[in-house]
C-alpha cells in the first residue's frame, strides 16, 4: 500500500472556479480610481441629474408608478455597478423594459412584476454562470437599429394619452390606445397638458443645442412643475412618492399564476440582456473605458433585478442614454454610477415632496424627447444604403415591434436576416468548367474538369446538383479544395450527384477534398459512391492524367474496370 494519498479530484474543475470567481467584483474595479475618482464623482452627479426625471417617467410608463422607477434607478443601478461587467454602465428602468412590463402590470398586477424581477433576474444569474453572455453577437446590425426604432415609437405613442390627461384602458394595444385617446379627449381640458408637454419637449431640445452638458430634462420638468403651481394648473400630477426607501420584502404572489409567469419573465431577461450587453458595447466604443464582460454583465444584471423586486420596482436593465452621458461627462470608474445611485437615494430622502408635484404631462414631455434621438439618423441612412434586404429586415423588426412584442420582433427579425444570409451566401456558390492542364490529348473533350466554388450547403446543393448533373463527359473530375463550407445536407447531395453520374457509367473523380470536409463526406456517403477510393486525389495532373487514361481506354474499345472497394 502506498503511502503517497492519492490526491482527490476538485468538486469544481479549475476553469469553471476561474470563470464563476470572474463574475465578481475584484482589484482591477479599482484600479481607475486612482486617476479618475473626481471625474467620476463629477459624472455621477451629472447621470444622477439626467436619470432622476427619467426613473420617474419610466416607472410611470411601465404602470408601476413613479416610486417603483426610483426604486429601480437606486437599488438596481447600485447593485449592477458594483457586480456589472462594465466600467460605466449606469443601470434602471429604461423605455424598452416599460413597454414589456406595461402588459404584464394589466394583467396581473403590479405584485406580478415584482415577482417577474426576481425570477428574470435567477435566469440571467444563470445565464452568466453558463457563459450565455455573448448573445449579442448573434444580432444583426438592421435587427438591432429596427428594434430601437420601433420601441422609440412605442415609447412616443404611450405618452399620448398622459399628454391628454385622457384614461386609458390597462392591456390595451399602444397604438390602439394612442388613437382612443385622441379620439375620447377633451379639447376644452386637453389643450393644457398637451401645451405643457410641448413646452418641455421644447425647452429640452433648446437646451441640447446650447450645451450637451446643461441637464435639459431636469431644467423642463423644474420650469414645468413651477409654472403649473404658480398658474394653479389643472393638470395629473405623480403623486405621493416615498420618502425612505421600503425594506426588502419576498413579493407576494398567487401560486396559481406563477406558471403564467415564465413566459413574461423569459421576455425580460432576453430584453435585460440584449439591451444591457447593446449599451456596454456602445460605451465601450465611445472612449477608453475598459474591457466589457459580458458574462458578468449579464450576471450583475440579474442580481440587480432580484434586488430591485425584492424592495418593490421593477426589472432593469443597462441604459445606453444614461451610460453615454456617464462616458461623456468623463467617467471612467464603477464611482460614477455608484454616485448616481447615492444621489437618487439623497432625493428619496429630501425632496419626495416636491417630487411628487410633477405634472405626468411634463414627464411626457421628457420621455417623447427622448424618443428623438433613440434613433441615429446616420446610421439609419448608411443602413438602407447597404441593399433592398436590409432594408426590409429594419422595417419589418420595426412593424413587428410596434404591432406584436419585442422578443417576437426580434426573433422576426433575425429569421429573416439569416434567410437573407443564406440566400446571399448560396448565390456566391457556383459550378465552373475549366480547361484541362497541360498539353492537349485526344479525347480531352470526354474530360469535364468543374471547380465547385463557395459553400456546399442546404441552401446551394439542388443548384450544384442540377449544374453537375446535367455535364455530358465521360469522365467528371470534381475539384473541391475551393469549398469553404460543407455541412449535412450538402455532402448528402454531392453523395447523390456521385452516385447519379457512375449509375449513367460517368467515371467522377474527386480531386483536393479539404481534411476538414473528409469526416462529413465519409459519413455521408460521398467517398463510398466513388467507383474506387482511388479515384480520390490530392494532385489536379495526378487525377487528370487518371481521366485521361480511362478516356484512352474506352477509345480503344477496351472495358472500364467497374470493381468498388
Amino acid at each position: 500500500m502506498s503511502d503517497t494519498a492519492t490526491p482527490r479530484p476538485a468538486l469544481i474543475p479549475p476553469h469553471i472556479r476561474s470563470h464563476l470567481v470572474g463574475l465578481l467584483p475584484g482589484r482591477a474595479d479599482l484600479t481607475p480610481l486612482r486617476t479618475s475618482w473626481r471625474r467620476d464623482l463629477i459624472a455621477g452627479v451629472t447621470v444622477g441629474v439626467v436619470a432622476l426625471p427619467l426613473a420617474l417617467a419610466f416607472g410611470v410608463s411601465s404602470g408601476m408608478g413613479a416610486a417603483a422607477g426610483l426604486v429601480t434607478a437606486i437599488v438596481a443601478g447600485l447593485v449592477a455597478a458594483v457586480f456589472g461587467g462594465s466600467n460605466v454602465q449606469v443601470s434602471g428602468p429604461t423605455g424598452a423594459m416599460a413597454v414589456v412590463l406595461a402588459p404584464i402590470v394589466a394583467q396581473y398586477g403590479t405584485q406580478a412584476v415584482v415577482a417577474v424581477s426576481v425570477i428574470a433576474g435567477v435566469m440571467l444569474v444563470a445565464a452568466g454562470a453558463l457563459r450565455l453572455g455573448r448573445v449579442v453577437v448573434y444580432i444583426p446590425w438592421p435587427v438591432i437599429e429596427g428594434f430601437t426604432a420601433g420601441i422609440a415609437l412605442i415609447i412616443a405613442l404611450q405618452q399620448v394619452p398622459l399628454a391628454l390627461d385622457a384614461a386609458s384602458t390597462p392591456g390595451e394595444k399602444t397604438l390602439q390606445a394612442a388613437v382612443d385617446a385622441v379620439r375620447a379627449a377633451d379639447w376644452t381640458h386637453a389643450w393644457l397638458p398637451l401645451s405643457v408637454t410641448l413646452g418641455v419637449v421644447l425647452v429640452i431640445e433648446v437646451l441640447r443645442r446650447v450645451s450637451r452638458s446643461v441637464p435639459g430634462a431636469l431644467i423642463a420638468v423644474v420650469v414645468a412643475t413651477v409654472v403649473a403651481e404658480v398658474a394653479g394648473l389643472d393638470v395629473s400630477r405623480i403623486g405621493a412618492l416615498p420618502d425612505h426607501l421600503p425594506l426588502p420584502s419576498v413579493p407576494g404572489i398567487d401560486l396559481g399564476i406563477l406558471h403564467e409567469l415564465a413566459a413574461p419573465a423569459v421576455a425580460v431577461a432576453v430584453l435585460a440582456a440584449i439591451e444591457s450587453l447593446l449599451s456596454a458595447r456602445v460605451a465601450a466604443g465611445m472612449a477608453p473605458t475598459g474591457r466589457v464582460l459580458p458574462d458578468r454583465e449579464v450576471f450583475g444584471q440579474g442580481l440587480a433585478s432580484i434586488a430591485s423586486g425584492l424592495f418593490g420596482g421593477m426589472p432593469a436593465t443597462g441604459a445606453i442614454a444614461r451610460t453615454a452621458v456617464n462616458v461623456r461627462a468623463g467617467a471612467r470608474s464603477r464611482l460614477a454610477a455608484i454616485t448616481h445611485s447615492l444621489l437618487l437615494a439623497g432625493v428619496v430622502a429630501v425632496g419626495a415632496g416636491l417630487a411628487s408635484r410633477i405634472p405626468l404631462s411634463a414627464l411626457a414631455g421628457v420621455l417623447i424627447a427622448t424618443t428623438l434621438h433613440m434613433v441615429d439618423v446616420r446610421e439609419v441612412r448608411a443602413l438602407l444604403k447597404v441593399g433592398r434586404s436590409t432594408a426590409a429586415t429594419f422595417v419589418v423588426t420595426i412593424a413587428c415591434t410596434v404591432l406584436l412584442d419585442l422578443i417576437t420582433a426580434v426573433e422576426i427579425g433575425i429569421v429573416l436576416a439569416a434567410f437573407f444570409a443564406l440566400r446571399a451566401l448560396a448565390n456566391t456558390t457556383h459550378v465552373d468548367r475549366e480547361e484541362l492542364p497541360g498539353w492537349p490529348a485526344p479525347g480531352d473533350e470526354h474530360i469535364a474538369l468543374l471547380r465547385v466554388n463557395g459553400s456546399v450547403f442546404f441552401g446551394a446543393a439542388d443548384r450544384i446538383m442540377d449544374d453537375i448533373a446535367d455535364i455530358d463527359a465521360w469522365v467528371v473530375v470534381l475539384r473541391l479544395s475551393k469549398v469553404e463550407l460543407l455541412d449535412p445536407t450538402g455532402a448528402h447531395r454531392l453523395a447523390e450527384i456521385v452516385q447519379l453520374l457512375e449509375a449513367r457509367g460517368v467515371t467522377v473523380l474527386i480531386k483536393g477534398l479539404r481534411t476538414k470536409h473528409e469526416r462529413m463526406a465519409a459519413r455521408a456517403g460521398v467517398l463510398e459512391a466513388l467507383r474506387t477510393r482511388e479515384h480520390q486525389f490530392d494532385d489536379l495532373e495526378i487525377a487528370v492524367a487518371h481521366a485521361r487514361s480511362h478516356v484512352a481506354r474506352q477509345l480503344a474499345g477496351q472495358p472500364v474496370p467497374r470493381r468498388r472497394r
